[in-house]
């Protein structure tokens, strides 16, 4: 069971996190607590796979990467693990997940490609070929309407 010190402690950890010479700190000033308790519930989150990581994170259209596509591919289930990690290793290719239930009843591998300057059309078509996956559908980026992290414990 979650205390409600955690729970408060949670929900400013998943907010933006300033670059300030103890941030921590700010963040245990801001719930009524010591940035030790900040620190032993941030390492309790992390071994209980609450919280993966911190990280910076880049917007991507504001550096640069504004060719992007979302594809969706028909991937034979005895090939899923091999498609999907060579997908998944590629620097380009920001998500790759497998999915249930089948999109228009065949495409079970959706992927988001963020380009600098490539066409992201021939691009894709370099990785179906690599790939032999003949069988998918690009649907590009047009306007980005909502981009926002799920925040828990509001």
């Amino acid at each position: 069971m979650i205390s409600n010190r955690e729970k408060q402690i949670a929900r400013r950890l998943q907010k933006d996190i300033f670059i300030v010479s103890r941030p921590f700190q700010d963040i245990a000033d801001a719930a009524g607590a010591t940035e030790d308790d900040v620190l032993k519930i941030a390492r309790n989150f992390t071994i209980l796979g609450w919280i993966r990581k911190f990280s910076a994170i880049i917007r991507h259209q504001k550096v640069g990467f504004t060719r992007n596509a979302m594809v969706v591919w028909a991937v034979p289930e005895e090939r899923m693990d091999e498609v999907g990690k060579a997908m998944a290793s590629l620097r380009e290719i920001t998500h790759c997940y497998e999915r249930e239930p089948l999109f228009l009843e065949k495409y079970n591998l959706f992927s988001m490609v963020h380009l600098k300057d490539t066409d992201p059309e021939s691009f894709i078509r370099g990785i179906a070929s690599k790939l032999d996956i003949t069988d998918y559908q690009i649907l590009l980026s047009e306007e980005e309407l909502k981009k926002s992290s799920m925040e828990y414990f509001t």
